[in-house]
């Protein structure tokens, strides 16, 4: 069967390259000539943003391969890790957005002993949705494991890695309202097995 995820997986991909190659405050002449270099102003880029937008408002999936190929794009670029770390933080904003005003809100000012049992079970359903990772607490540590990466072997070392990494400390932080250390414990490219991240819930928890 084929493996797939969800569309907001390589919309962030995508979203990161054209945040990072998008000029700041540059005349407009310029423009065109950077379209040609920079690969998120592209108009390809431009259509596969389009493209995977409508997926996700449809709640569709995609193959994860063509996710994959994306990564492996950004693998080969000298600020890959800034860009990966760019699109971790756009899915965890974007997969927030999807939990209800109400939600959101009460999850922020209720008791920490209501608000953390709760925001842990959303935590598990974005991460299995938008992640394609199984999230758990195990004492006071949260842990998230993903299977199969979508970025594994996509950049030198476990620089792909960093996308996880802050996706789950971007969705902790705008759960709960703050983050302690996030680790990446086991990867599968050093054959450990699957990929697993560890974030300090403790730090996290209001008292």
């Amino acid at each position: 069967m084929l493996a797939t995820v969800d569309a907001l997986l390589p919309l962030s991909l995508l979203e990161a390259v054209r945040d990072v190659d998008t000029p700041g405050d540059l005349d407009a002449e310029f423009v065109d000539e950077l379209r040609n270099k920079r690969l998120g102003l592209s108009d390809t880029v431009y259509s596969q943003i389009k493209r995977y937008t409508d997926a996700v408002k449809r709640r569709q999936r995609t193959p994860q391969d063509d996710s994959t190929a994306l990564a492996r794009l950004i693998g080969r670029r000298p600020d890959a890790e800034a860009v990966f770390r760019a699109a971790g933080r756009y899915l965890a904003r974007a997969s927030y957005m999807t939990l209800s005003p109400v939600t959101r809100r009460l999850l922020r000012f209720l008791p920490s002993f209501i608000a953390r049992p709760w925001a842990l079970r959303r935590l598990r359903r974005l991460c299995a949705r938008h992640l394609n990772g199984t999230a758990r607490r195990v004492g006071g540590y949260v842990l998230l494991e993903v299977p199969r990466s979508v970025t594994l072997g996509t950049a030198p070392g476990s620089v792909g890695c960093a996308f996880y990494e802050a996706a789950l400390r971007e969705m902790l932080r705008l759960l709960i309202g703050s983050v302690g250390s996030v680790d990446h414990v086991r990867c599968e490219g050093r054959g450990e097995g699957t990929c697993e991240w560890r974030a300090d819930w403790r730090s996290v928890a209001r008292e």
